[in-house]
């Protein structure tokens, strides 16, 4: 296994910290705390709204989706699969800005 000499929360900090993912990050967490919103305010009780931020964080939120329990276990999906896509994300917009050069090891 080869080292490259950073830690991997400086690995993340390095993927998370681009803009592109940063503006998804900030779409999530609105759309999280307007599907919240929309729920408490609905007295029938028939919001579909908590569904937006789940496909907003697909794939990863789906899979979390499935552990038990109520409200927490679906924020705990939409946060985790956040931060998976925004590292995706991430690494994908510097591996495109790169291009067909190597990664600089800072």
């Amino acid at each position: 296994m080869t080292d490259s000499g950073r830690s991997f929360p400086r690995r993340l900090r390095h993927v998370l910290g681009d803009v592109f993912s940063l503006v998804y990050l900030a779409l999530c967490a609105a759309l999280l705390v307007w599907a919240l919103v929309a729920s408490a305010l609905d007295d029938t009780g028939e919001s579909m709204a908590g569904v937006i931020p789940l496909l907003a964080t697909a794939p990863v939120s789906l899979l979390l989706l499935l552990l038990p329990g109520g409200l927490a276990s679906v924020i705990v999906a939409v946060v985790v699969g956040a931060l998976v896509n925004a590292a995706v994300i991430g690494w994908c917009a510097r591996a495109l800005r790169r291009g067909g050069r190597p990664d600089p090891a800072p």
